[in-house]
């Protein structure tokens, strides 16, 4: 995709946007609303990870991933039978590539004419010390913002380099659906996935390190894990991982727990074990710029990097790792940047979901997070059979969890 707006130009700009992604066009709508020229530059898929390979996909694939369980558990209420199936899978998955073309076309690139102060170009970006080098062509600007975003990482298993093996975007794209799928990882990529695959008849184990959603209050992450076995979900949990090979049989896993090998095996793979941020080749670390141990870039409470006049937003960086927070991020960064109106980055308050189902979610501190910060905790804990809302639904996997300041009872 090019040619959206105009003839890209080497100068003239107040600032170049580094990736076109949520947190890209944020940065350059707010900048050129505030009358300033902006360099947006994309390099792969205009959309970033959001529309293309994250939300959008995967949601599409949850919600009818839905239909299935809920035939399934429609028995629930006296009277009642339902039956789906999967009957072209195939077409569903093209169903998904319409749904985010679509909305890539309507929700970015048909955005770029609207605004008069936007240039956008592709091409691999190079910070220089001039500027960025894009395509041979040097760009310069006063300011700087870099959002290019993540993608998935490798986990550093044995063996795992000669196997094939499926990340969140290969496994929604398959060709077929496979008899049988090993998860590993545990987070919120690797949770809703899993059940979609299990939902759509596919034998699902999951494996990690520690538990479910480890980042998740410990009665969450256990009240979930029951909810995976009860659809048939594998669960194995608290296990390390020593070796990985591929043979006639399909893919196997040697995992250790309480100091016993065991073997897993399945026709496919799918590695849900975390993300990297996009900085390699950048130039970053040349540029004074500090990553943190993942490669992402380090930025304060102002969005801005270690080296003044460069700002980061969105997974590129070390914060939040949303895409609403993505888009939050490029607009503080973009204020203080070009001066607009001061603010600082505060996700005290932010709330977060994962959509398994049950749902996750969740807002403020965890009480281990409470108890660090140095809090008095108190806590309650209320299973959803004491929800009538649940009753009524006939429903009530799941609980609430609220933690509170003993003293305040904030």
């Amino acid at each position: 995709m090019k040619d959206y707006s105009k003839t890209p130009k080497s100068g003239g700009y107040d600032l170049i946007v580094i990736g076109a992604g949520s947190a890209g066009f944020s940065a350059a709508i707010t900048a050129a609303e505030a009358d300033k020229r902006v360099a947006l530059v994309g390099h792969g898929t205009i959309g970033g990870t959001c529309v293309n390979v994250g939300c959008v996909p995967s949601k599409f694939m949850i919600r009818a991933a839905e239909t299935q369980h809920g035939a399934r558990a429609a028995s629930r209420f006296p009277g009642i039978k339902a039956e789906a199936s999967v009957t072209d899978w195939a077409a569903l998955v093209q169903g998904k590539r319409d749904l985010v073309g679509t909305l890539r076309q309507k929700k970015y690139a048909d955005l770029l004419p609207l605004y008069e102060g936007i240039t956008y170009m592709e091409g691999a970006a190079r910070l220089e010390d001039d500027g960025v080098r894009v395509e041979g062509a040097l760009l310069t600007a006063p300011k700087i913002l870099i959002a290019t975003g993540g993608r998935p990482s490798i986990a550093p298993i044995p063996g795992i380099e000669d196997v094939e093996t499926l990340d969140s975007t290969s496994l929604l794209e398959l060709d077929a659906l496979p008899a049988s799928l090993t998860v590993l990882g545990g987070g919120y990529i690797g949770a809703e996935l899993a059940q979609v695959m299990a939902r759509m008849g596919v034998k699902v184990t999951v494996i990690c390190r520690s538990r479910l959603l480890p980042q998740v209050e410990p009665e969450v992450s256990a009240a979930l894990t029951d909810a995976f076995r009860a659809e048939g979900i594998k669960m194995e949990c608290g296990i390390t991982y020593d070796a990985c090979r591929q043979d006639a049989d399909g893919i196997t896993i040697c995992v250790e727990r309480d100091g016993k090998p065991f073997e897993i095996t399945s026709e496919k793979l799918f590695v849900a074990t975390g993300r990297r941020a996009n900085t390699d080749g950048m130039g970053l670390e040349e540029a004074g710029i500090e990553l943190n141990a993942q490669g992402a870039i380090k930025v304060g409470t102002d969005m801005q990097t270690s080296k003044p006049g460069i700002y980061g937003a969105g997974d590129v960086t070390d914060r939040d790792q949303f895409v609403y927070m993505a888009a939050y991020g490029a607009k503080v960064a973009i204020n203080n940047a070009l001066g607009l109106q001061p603010m600082i980055y505060d996700n005290a308050t932010m709330p977060w979901v994962v959509f398994t189902d049950p749902q996750v979610a969740g807002v403020g501190l965890t009480e281990a997070q409470a108890r660090d910060a140095g809090h008095e905790v108190k806590t309650s804990v209320l299973g959803l059979e004491n929800v009538p809302r649940a009753l009524a639904a006939m429903d009530t996997r799941g609980l609430i969890k609220l933690v509170a300041d003993a003293e305040t009872d904030r």
